[in-house]
């Protein structure tokens, strides 16, 4: 009896230990984890303000002291570092239209529109780089899971980032 017990808790011991590993490797490949983890390699410091789209595997990053942006894109295997001066400009497209810019040597154009039943709400930034002109980034998109919570949220996170674009351009 006591050697049927020994390998009943053995057995129960060990199912346990895999499913406590398994939970951890979830948790730690969780994908807003993930880019979260490479923005700070990218960068070599946390990220003072970040734009995370779990679900499209991007992600953009600033390092104010640094003086660098970082964009990610594949789940963050792959991607590109920028100087500040290297940025040309941001803007916010909702459902297909641009809503509010910042562009280098331009008027800012100032977000006047709040649309809560926006479908899709997208960041662009613009590099001086032939290669990479530009980088998207939905801050939402009604079909597929966003680490925003609403339009009206992305709207905010945008306007941050074109407030923060417009200042680093200054520079």
């Amino acid at each position: 009896m006591s050697e049927a017990f020994r390998v009943i808790l053995l057995i129960a011991l060990t199912a346990a230990f895999l499913t406590t590993g398994a939970l951890m490797l979830s948790w730690w490949m969780e994908p807003e984890r993930r880019l979260k983890r490479a923005l700070m390699k990218s960068l070599g410091v946390k990220a003072d303000t970040e734009a995370l789209s779990p679900a499209e595997g991007r992600a953009a990053g600033l390092d104010f002291d640094g003086g660098q942006v970082v964009v990610l894109w594949k789940r963050g295997s792959q991607g590109l570092v920028y100087g500040f001066d290297e940025v040309e400009g941001g803007e916010i497209i909702v459902d297909g239209h641009v809503v509010a810019r910042a562009r280098r040597g331009a008027v800012r154009k100032d977000l006047d529109v709040v649309v809560p039943e926006a479908e899709q709400v997208v960041l662009r930034l613009m590099f001086d780089d032939t290669r990479s002109p530009e980088f998207e980034l939905a801050l939402w998109n009604a079909d597929l899971p966003a680490s925003t919570g609403s339009p009206t949220e992305a709207l905010r996170l945008g306007r941050r980032w074109l407030s923060h674009v417009e200042a680093l351009m200054k520079r």
